[in-house]
């Protein structure tokens, strides 16, 4: 009976053990993917068209694909982008002229 009794509590380590691994491989997977989602940010195309200024902060910021922009430079505008922060960069998924 003991043996019994110690093999299940060992298995329901193991199981608890498993779990646990695969919850916290989970949340690092939903913190990947909230940095991929797109944000809208107000603010000024910089004058050569491979800067963006935001209003909140007044954070420069690089944009990776300047052709998006192309007529815009030194308009105030609304950016529907992705964000690389670690990289202090934008990638301009819409634009639209701000008011």
């Amino acid at each position: 009976m003991k043996k019994l009794m110690t093999i299940c509590f060992a298995l329901v380590l193991l199981t608890f053990g498993m779990a646990v691994a695969q919850d916290n491989m989970q949340n690092d997977n939903m913190k990947a993917e909230a940095s991929k989602k797109a944000v809208q940010v107000t603010g000024t195309i910089g004058d050569d068209g491979k800067t963006f200024v935001s209003d909140t902060d007044s954070k420069s910021w690089t944009i990776t694909d300047p052709d998006a922009v192309k007529g815009h430079e030194g308009h105030h505008v609304t950016l529907t982008q992705h964000v690389y922060a670690d990289k202090n960069e934008v990638h301009v998924m819409s634009l639209k002229m701000a008011k």
